[in-house]
C-alpha cells in the first residue's frame, strides 16, 4: 500500500469524524470497555457453552506437548474463562515474545496518524540520516516502512534454523546498524521472510520519529487510553526497545490490543487507531498469511498475534471472540492450541444472544480452572546419596566461562524436602535459591527480574538435575551437575561449564542448610 492510498483512506475516516469532536466517536452504550478491567460473565450469558469450555480446560490439563501458562477467553467484551496453570499466577507480567511485533506495527500506524512519520512508503534510510550504511544500492534506498511491516525488506535475513540472523544481530554492539548494513538479496516488497531485525528497525523508527523510547510512546498514545498501567519492554545496547519481542504485559492487558482491533481501532468513544489501518494491517500483503505484523487465518476467519512459546492473541471478528494464551513452549504447542480452538473454544460459541443458564456446566468450568492452579502433591524424598553429603555446602569455583558465573554452592540436609543453591554472579553479588526435592517447585526471584520456580532430584549417585521454570517467560532450563571427585561438570547451559570443589570435606551432623 502506498502512502497515497493510505492518505485517501485516512481522508475518508476524517470525513466521518468531522461530525464529532476531534478524535471522538459516538458512544456505543452496548459495548463494555475494559479500560479499568474486564467485566466477567458466565459463558451462557454471552452465548457460549460452559460445559464445552470445561472440556477444553480438561484437554489442556492432560497435555504434555505444550507447557501452557494461561488461557483467557473473552466474548462480547466479557471474560468467560480465565485459567492460570501452576506455577503461573494471575496479574503477573508475561513475556509476549513476538506478539510484540503486532504492538510495534500498531504504534507505527499511530505515529503516521500523528504526522511523526510521513507514511508507509517513506524510505527507511531517510529516517536514519546520520548513519553511514554498508552495502548501499538502489534496492536498499528504495526499501520502505511498508516493506518492514510486511516482512519483505529485501535484505539478507534467515529465520530458520534458530532465528539465525536475529542471533547474529544480538551479538553486535549496534543492532540497528547491523540490520541497516545487511546486503540486499531481493528487491524490497517482493519476497516474504520472517525477519525480526526488520521489526526491530520499526521500533528504532518510532523512537527516532517520536523523540522518545517505543515504550514511552506506547504509554502516551496506546497504553494510557486502553488502561494499561504496568509494562516492561527490553531494550538493545543502544537503548532501542525490541521491536520484535520481549514486551511484558499481563494477559488481560495483552487482550486489549485484540479488543482494539476487534472494534476497528475505536475505544470508549475515541478513535485510538485509524480504522483503515486496522483493515489494512489485517489483510494479506506480500504473503497471503501475513499483514502488518499480524498473522492471518482465513480458515478460521481470524487473525492473530503470534509469539514463540505459545504467546497468542486470537481475534475472531465474526464471533466477537478473543482468545489469549501464554506459554512456555513444547513440541506440540501449535497442535494443542489449534485443537483447543477448533474442538472446544470456537464451537462453544452457540448464539449471539444469551443461552439458558447452565449451573452444572459453570461448576465444571470453575472446577477445571481451580484444578489448573493446584500445585503437585509432594512426593517422598528419596534418601540422599553419599555424594550429596560430600558436596553439601562446599563452594564450587567455576573455570572461566562465557556467562561469567564465579561460584556455585549446593546445600542438602537428610530428610529435608528442599535444598539451597547459591550463585556467585559476575558482578560480585550472591543469590540464593530454594529447590524443591519433593516435586513441588519453590519460588525464587530470577536473575533478570522474572520469577522462577525450581525443583531438583538426584538422577544417580553422582548427578544432580535441576529444573528451573521461568514461568513468566517462555524459558525453562534443565541443568545437570555431575560430580567426579572434586571436578563438577554442568550440562544444560549454552556451553558445558566446569567447576572444582575447594576445601576438604569433613563429616558433620546434622547437615546444615545455609
Amino acid at each position: 500500500m502506498s502512502s497515497t492510498t493510505y492518505r485517501i483512506a485516512a481522508a475518508v475516516m476524517a470525513a466521518f469524524l468531522v461530525l464529532t469532536p476531534a478524535g471522538a466517536l459516538a458512544q456505543d452504550e452496548t459495548v463494555p470497555w475494559p479500560t479499568d478491567g474486564w467485566p466477567t460473565s458466565t459463558p451462557e450469558e454471552q452465548g457460549m457453552d460452559s460445559a464445552l469450555l470445561a472440556e477444553g480446560l480438561q484437554y489442556l490439563l492432560e497435555q504434555n506437548g505444550f507447557d501452557i501458562h494461561s488461557l483467557t477467553v473473552i466474548r462480547n467484551g466479557h471474560i468467560v474463562a480465565d485459567a492460570y496453570f501452576y506455577p503461573s499466577r494471575a496479574d503477573e507480567l508475561h513475556d509476549l515474545a513476538s506478539v510484540t511485533k503486532s504492538f510495534t506495527a500498531t504504534l507505527v500506524g499511530m505515529a503516521i496518524e500523528q504526522g511523526l512519520i510521513e507514511g508507509v512508503d517513506q524510505p527507511v534510510l531517510e529516517l536514519f540520516p546520520d548513519r553511514t550504511v554498508a552495502n548501499l544500492d538502489t534496492d536498499k534506498e528504495a526499501m520502505t516502512i511498508e516493506d518492514l511491516l510486511t516482512m519483505s525488506p529485501g535484505f539478507e535475513c534467515t529465520h530458520s534454523p534458530n532465528d539465525y540472523t536475529t542471533m547474529q544481530m544480538m551479538e553486535t554492539p549496534d543492532w540497528v546498524q547491523f540490520a541497516l548494513d545487511q546486503p540486499m538479496v531481493t528487491p524490497p516488497g517482493t519476497y516474504w521472510v520472517y525477519c525480526s531485525p526488520a521489526s526491530h528497525l520499526l521500533s528504532a523508527i518510532i523512537t527516532e520519529s517520536a523523540g522518545m523510547s517505543t515504550r514511552d510512546f506506547a504509554q502516551d498514545v496506546l497504553f494510557a487510553p486502553l488502561g494499561i498501567t504496568d509494562s516492561m519492554w527490553t531494550s538493545d545496547p543502544q537503548g532501542y526497545d525490541y521491536g520484535w519481542g520481549d514486551l511484558f504485559l499481563d494477559p488481560h492487558d495483552a487482550a486489549k490490543l485484540g479488543y482494539l482491533y476487534l472494534h476497528d481501532g475505536a475505544w470508549d468513544g475515541q478513535q485510538v487507531l485509524p480504522a483503515d489501518w486496522v483493515s489494512i494491517a489485517t489483510s494479506p500483503a506480500v504473503a497471503s498469511m501475513y499483514g502488518y505484523q499480524w498473522w492471518l487465518d482465513p480458515p478460521r476467519s481470524a487473525f492473530y498475534a503470534d509469539g514463540a512459546g505459545g504467546q497468542r492473541i486470537f481475534v475472531f471478528p465474526d464471533e466477537e471472540l478473543l482468545v489469549v494464551t501464554t506459554g512456555g513452549g513444547g513440541p506440540d504447542q501449535y497442535g494443542v492450541i489449534g485443537e483447543l480452538l477448533d474442538s472446544y473454544v470456537v464451537p462453544a460459541v452457540m448464539a449471539d444472544d444469551e443461552l439458558p443458564a447452565s449451573p452444572d456446566g459453570v461448576a465444571r468450568l470453575e472446577a477445571r480452572i481451580g484444578e489448573a492452579t493446584v500445585p503437585p502433591e509432594p512426593e517422598p524424598v528419596p534418601p540422599l546419596p553419599s555424594t550429596a553429603e560430600r558436596v553439601s555446602g562446599r563452594t564450587i569455583f567455576m573455570d572461566d566461562n562465557p556467562i561469567g558465573l564465579a561460584t556455585m554452592t549446593l546445600t542438602f540436609a537428610e530428610g529435608e524436602s528442599q535444598a539451597t543453591l547459591g550463585l556467585g554472579l559476575p558482578d560480585g553479588s550472591q543469590v540464593e535459591w530454594s529447590i524443591g526435592l519433593d516435586g513441588v517447585p519453590r519460588f525464587n526471584p530470577g536473575l533478570q527480574g522474572a520469577p522462577m520456580a525450581a525443583t531438583g532430584r538426584w538422577a544417580s549417585d553422582d548427578t544432580f538435575v535441576l529444573e528451573l521454570d521461568y514461568y513468566t517467560l517462555r524459558d525453562a532450563d534443565r541443568l545437570e551437575a555431575t560430580f567426579d571427585g572434586d571436578v563438577v561438570t554442568f550440562a544444560g547451559f549454552d556451553v558445558p561449564l566446569v567447576g572444582r570443589l575447594e576445601g576438604e570435606w569433613q563429616a558433620h551432623s546434622p547437615w546444615q542448610i545455609c
